[in-house]
C-alpha cells in the first residue's frame, strides 16, 4: 500500500533511529481514519471516527516506531486495552476497531518502506516482522479489553434487568430506579422446561446437564430478542417478561418453538398480556393456565389465556369445580369408561378414531358412551350430557392435582 500524499522522509529500519515527526503522523491517522468511514467490512456505522480511534491508532504507531527502534514490545500493554475500552464505550464495533489497528500497522510500515532503499531487504524484513509482532499484541490487548467491558455492561443490565423484573412481578413499580426503561405493555409468559434426554443417563451429572439446557435457552432468548426480554427462570422454567414493542403476538408461537428446539427438551408456553402495573397478577395467571394446561395434558407449545379460558374458569377452586367433578365418580370403578371418554372428546367424538386409539370395534365405542350416560345421567350423545361431561373431566384434572385447594376455598 503506498500513501502518495504524505512526505517520505529518508529514515530507514536498520543502522539509524527512525523519527518521524508529529506532522507526519498526525497526516498518517488522518489517512487511515478516513479509509475507515468509508462503506465496506470493518466501517464504522454512521459516525466518524472520533478521538478514541484517533488515540488508539496514535499508540499503535508509537509502539512500531519504538519496535523498529530496537525496543521491545511491552510486557502489559495497558495503554493499548485502556485506549480500546474508550472505543467500546463509545460503542465503535470490534471489527472496526481491529480494522484501524491492522490498516494503523500497516500504513505505518508502508510510510517507513516507502523512504528505504529497493537493497534494504533486512530494512523490509524488520518492519515487516514488527507489524506482524505487535499485529498479534495489538489484537489480543483489543479483544480483553471489549471482553472485559462486554462483562461490564452485561452485568450492569443484568443488574438493571433483575431490579425491573423484581419491580413488575413484585407490583412495586413505584419502587423502580428508573435504570431500565418500562415498557407500555408485556407479554408474560409462563414457561415450563422439561428435562432433557441426558438428564436421564445415570453416567451423567443431571445437575450440569439441567444448566447447560438454561443457558441454552438464556442464550436464544437474548438472540431472539435482542437483550429485551426479562427473565426469572431456573432448570424447570419460569417467567419470562417482553415488551410489546420487542415482539408481536403472531410471533409468540415461532418463539416458543425455537426456545424448545434451543432447550432440546418439551417446552409449554402460556402467554397473558398485561399493563405494567398488571404484570404482578398477570404472572400469577399465566402460571395457574400453565397449570391448566399440564393437568390437561394439551401439551408442549405455546397456550394463550384467550383460547382456554373455559378450562382455566372451570378449574378454579369452589364448589362449581367440586359438583362437577363429583359427576365423574360412578366412573371411577370403570377405567375403560373414563379412557373412553377422554379419548372420544380429543377425537372430536369421533367413534371410528376413538375406536382405533383403543384398538377396540367401534361398536364397543358406542357400547361404553351409553354406559357412561347411564352411570352418570349425562348422555355423550346428546350436546348438553357431552358438555357436563367435558366440563366435568376439565375439573376433575385440577381437583385431583389440588384436592385440599378446592376444600379449603368452599371452607
Amino acid at each position: 500500500m503506498t500513501i502518495e500524499s504524505l512526505d517520505r522522509p529518508a529514515f530507514g529500519m536498520t543502522g539509524r533511529p527512525i523519527s518521524p515527526s508529529v506532522r507526519e503522523i498526525d497526516r498518517l491517522i488522518h489517512t487511515v481514519t478516513v479509509r475507515l468511514a468509508e462503506p465496506g467490512p470493518g466501517a464504522i456505522p454512521h459516525r466518524a471516527p472520533g478521538t478514541e480511534v484517533r488515540g488508539l491508532l496514535r499508540i499503535c504507531l508509537e509502539l512500531l516506531i519504538q519496535r523498529l527502534n530496537g525496543r521491545p514490545l511491552p510486557a502489559d500493554p495497558d495503554r493499548l486495552e485502556a485506549a480500546a475500552g474508550g472505543c467500546a464505550r463509545a460503542d465503535i464495533p470490534l471489527e472496526s476497531v481491529l480494522r484501524a489497528v491492522n490498516q494503523g500497522f500497516t500504513a505505518g510500515l508502508d510510510l517507513i518502506v516507502a523512504g528505504t532503499s529497493p537493497a534494504d531487504c533486512l530494512g523490509v524484513l524488520t518492519g515487516t516482522t514488527a507489524v506482524l509482532e505487535l499485529s498479534r499484541l495489538s489484537t489480543a490487548a483489543v479483544s480483553k479489553a471489549y471482553v472485559r467491558e462486554h462483562r461490564a455492561r452485561a452485568a450492569e443490565h443484568q443488574t438493571a434487568a433483575h431490579g425491573l423484573t423484581a419491580a413488575l412481578l413484585g407490583g412495586q413499580l413505584s419502587a423502580h430506579d428508573g435504570e431500565m426503561p418500562v415498557a407500555d405493555a408485556y407479554f408474560v409468559l409462563a414457561v415450563a422446561i422439561g428435562a432433557h434426554p441426558d438428564e436421564a443417563r445415570p453416567r451423567l451429572d443431571q445437575r450440569i446437564v439441567a444448566r447447560r439446557k438454561l443457558r441454552r435457552v438464556q442464550a436464544a432468548l437474548a438472540r431472539l430478542l435482542g437483550g429485551e426480554a426479562l427473565a426469572l427462570l431456573s432448570v424447570d422454567g419460569g417467567t419470562v417478561l417482553i415488551p410489546g414493542t420487542a415482539a408481536t403476538d403472531a410471533g409468540l408461537d415461532e418463539l416458543a418453538r425455537e426456545l424448545g428446539e434451543a432447550a432440546q427438551a418439551a417446552l409449554t408456553v402460556t402467554v397473558v398480556t398485561a399493563a405494567p402495573h398488571e404484570v404482578h397478577a398477570a404472572a400469577h395467571r399465566a402460571h395457574e393456565l400453565l397449570d391448566t394446561v399440564q393437568q390437561l395434558g394439551l401439551g408442549p407449545r405455546l397456550h394463550r389465556f384467550s383460547e382456554l379460558a373455559l378450562q382455566y374458569q372451570l378449574t378454579r377452586p369452589g364448589l362449581g369445580r367440586d359438583a362437577l367433578g363429583i359427576r365423574l365418580i360412578p366412573l371411577d370403578d370403570h377405567p375403560e369408561l373414563l379412557e373412553t371418554l377422554r379419548i372420544y372428546l380429543e377425537t372430536d367424538q369421533s367413534r371410528v378414531r376413538t375406536a382405533r386409539r383403543l384398538d377396540i370395534h367401534p361398536n364397543t365405542v358406542d357400547y361404553r358412551l351409553r354406559r357412561i350416560g347411564r352411570l352418570t345421567g349425562f348422555d355423550p350423545a346428546e350436546t348438553g350430557g357431552l358438555w357436563n361431561l367435558h366440563s366435568a373431566l376439565i375439573a376433575r384434572a385440577d381437583q385431583r392435582t389440588h384436592p385440599r385447594r378446592g376444600r379449603a376455598d368452599c371452607a
